[in-house]
């Protein structure tokens, strides 16, 4: 026997209403930032190598680090996004779009070895690398 509803009720809105919450949490009801810890890995290597580093910097512990602190910081941050999207790319599980988190490693790569002196053509080759890599997508899709 089926069961009575209120007048007024709208099954077609409860159903939204729970396709809107799976959305949001996800199935099995876990944060996204539960199902997808990679982000928040990565997140809390730069935290942790950036603290570092600017101690290092501030302790003077390593010569060829002094007054250059926020250039290794840049360029490992860089180094960790890039890591970030080979993992992105190579395990399925983990697997999102990547565009965004390569051009965001080639610009903090690009940050970090202009502050150590390298970076004189190395924006030329980064905007190279943006424009092949938007051309590649392009004609793929």
């Amino acid at each position: 026997m089926a069961e009575q509803q209120p007048p007024g009720y709208d099954e077609k809105g409860d159903e939204k209403r729970e396709e809107k919450e799976e959305k949001v949490t996800g199935i099995g009801g876990q944060e996204k930032w539960q199902r997808d810890p990679l982000s928040t890995v990565i997140w809390a290597a730069i935290l942790v190598m950036a603290g570092t580093v600017l101690l290092v910097d501030n302790l003077d512990i390593l010569p060829f680090v002094q007054g250059r602190g926020w250039s290794f910081v840049f360029l490992g941050a860089g180094l960790l996004f890039l890591l970030e999207a080979a993992m992105r790319y190579l395990l399925p599980e983990f697997r999102r779009p990547i565009g965004g988190t390569l051009i965001f490693a080639a610009i903090l790569i690009g940050i970090g070895l202009s502050g150590l002196g390298l970076g004189i053509s190395i924006w030329a080759l980064i905007i190279i690398a943006v424009g092949v890599s938007l051309l590649i997508n392009a004609i793929r899709s």
